[in-house]
């Protein structure tokens, strides 16, 4: 129990400011996790879920994430770093003006006077359900408990730990309302591999004969395809994007939710895997960090559990 205290309470700076947050080891990995609490954590938005915001990992001399942002307001949807996970909303459509709808992972929402909902915004948070963290040395366990008056209600878990060479997402949704949960689940991989800008040195690997559609952007210009991988031709400079809304070629089984990230240069990566198939992908690049979005399907019934693992295997 001292640990756990003497851990979870340590602050970390930044932009000058510092936040709660966890140190944890294996010996091989070395993570800091900023923890959520409300006013005070580091992330205050209404698009991602506020556990498991990693600043920094290092593994056998090289990191992997960091401020990939550097554009810091508290409430902005996008000032955070790591792997971290967005929901689709539930209820929004149903919800009139000054009623709610739901985010996992960041609570009951405002539905304010809008045409459509819009995950670049911040929402007023009326309910954030109840959190607790338990951190050990190298693990940390987020849960949020959330029940609403219109029949949506959840228990939903999600442990990040360490083992050898990987850091494994596991995650359990309960679904303990009256209604049926239907959404999806992404994580947006903010990779920033030896801090390297994102250039001819970073490339992103698939086990399947990928192609960008739907809304594309860069590609066959600054991007290319080869060899069923994302490369860039050149760098990415500070205003432009790389972007495709729908990457496909993948099949209906989790073998491919297979994911390589490499800094050419350094020699280091990620490799990316998954319990449950992709529903959907999403590829988005800027100038500091290159991202493949894979989508997980998420239905569960009243009474009924949903489960789904990521891991993340580092390597130099």
């Amino acid at each position: 129990m001292r640990i756990f205290f003497a851990i979870m309470f340590v602050a970390v700076n930044c932009f000058g400011q510092k936040y709660p947050n966890a140190e944890i080891s294996n010996g091989l990995i070395t993570a800091k996790i900023l923890l959520p609490k409300e006013g005070k954590g580091y992330y205050q938005g209404t698009r991602f879920d506020w556990s498991g915001v990693v600043s920094e990992l290092e593994y056998g001399g090289h990191s992997f994430f960091g401020v990939w942002n550097p554009k810091f307001e508290e409430g902005l949807h996008d000032a955070i770093m790591g792997p971290v996970e967005e929901f689709t909303v539930i209820g929004y459509d149903e919800a009139n003006v000054g009623e709610t709808f739901l985010k996992i992972g960041v609570g009951e929402l405002e539905k304010p006077k809008e045409t459509s909902y819009s995950r670049f915004k911040t929402y007023q948070i009326k309910n954030h359900g109840k959190r607790k963290v338990k951190v050990g040395k190298d693990q940390v366990q987020f849960t949020q408990n959330l029940k609403m008056s219109n029949g949506y209600a959840y228990h939903y878990s999600k442990k990040m730990k360490l083992e050898r060479s990987n850091l494994i997402l596991s995650h359990s949704l309960k679904n303990t309302g009256d209604k049926a949960i239907k959404t999806s689940v992404y994580n947006h991989n903010f990779f920033m591999i030896d801090n390297e800008p994102t250039n001819a040195n970073i490339k992103t690997s698939f086990v399947f004969d990928i192609k960008p559609e739907g809304m594309v952007k860069g590609f066959g210009s600054t991007a290319s395809i080869e060899d069923n991988a994302i490369v860039f031709n050149r760098a990415v400079s500070a205003s432009e994007s790389v972007f495709s809304s729908e990457v496909t070629g993948f099949g209906s089984t989790s073998k491919d939710y297979d994911i390589l990230i490499e800094n050419l240069k350094t020699k280091a990566g990620v490799h990316i895997t998954s319990d449950r198939p992709i529903n959907n992908m999403v590829f988005w690049a800027c100038a500091t960090t290159s991202c493949p979005e894979p989508y997980t399907k998420v239905e569960v019934q009243p009474g009924e559990t949903f489960t789904w693992t990521i891991n993340y295997e580092f390597f130099n």
